[in-house]
């Protein structure tokens, strides 16, 4: 496996301004690691008697270990690329390591996420929140045994 995988696609991401090259640090990725942990324990503990919530928080959680993964590489989304321009470049570059999952799951946890908070009649089950528990764990743990692998981009 080469980290080269998903440079077409982070090239074009930086070249539409939807990622930035900032300084890697991987100081900043393993705190936003611990943040992803610490977002997960907080989703467990509200999870009976909050499911949406809980579910938000597990989105949040495989998003922030996402974009420690590009912290560590000296990039970071824009406002304009936003959730997406993370999830591309960390599915283009990272999905054949996991075997299409978990991170391929990630893009399904950001749109349920955004159809409960934008969806009044949106009702998240317990089953729901279990799923996401799963893949939030998976991708974070993902994120916390590549992030000291990485080259900078």
């Amino acid at each position: 496996m080469t980290w080269d995988e998903g440079k077409a696609t982070v090239e074009r991401l930086l070249g539409t301004g939807e990622l930035q090259r900032v300084t890697a640090d991987l100081e900043m990725a393993t705190e936003l690691l611990a943040r992803a942990r610490r977002h997960l324990t907080s989703a467990k503990t509200i999870r009976d008697t909050d499911a949406e919530g809980a579910y938000a928080t597990l989105y949040d959680a495989a998003r922030t270990a996402c974009a420690a993964l590009l912290q560590a590489q000296g990039l970071r989304a824009t406002t304009r690329g936003g959730h997406i321009a993370i999830r591309e470049a960390v599915v283009a570059q990272f999905a054949s390591l996991t075997g299409g999952m978990p991170l391929r799951s990630f893009d399904r946890l950001r749109r349920r996420r955004h159809e409960v908070e934008y969806g009044p009649s949106a009702i998240v089950d317990d089953n729901e929140v279990d799923e996401a528990l799963s893949r939030a764990e998976e991708i974070v743990s993902f994120a916390e045994r590549l992030a000291e692998q990485l080259p900078v981009f």
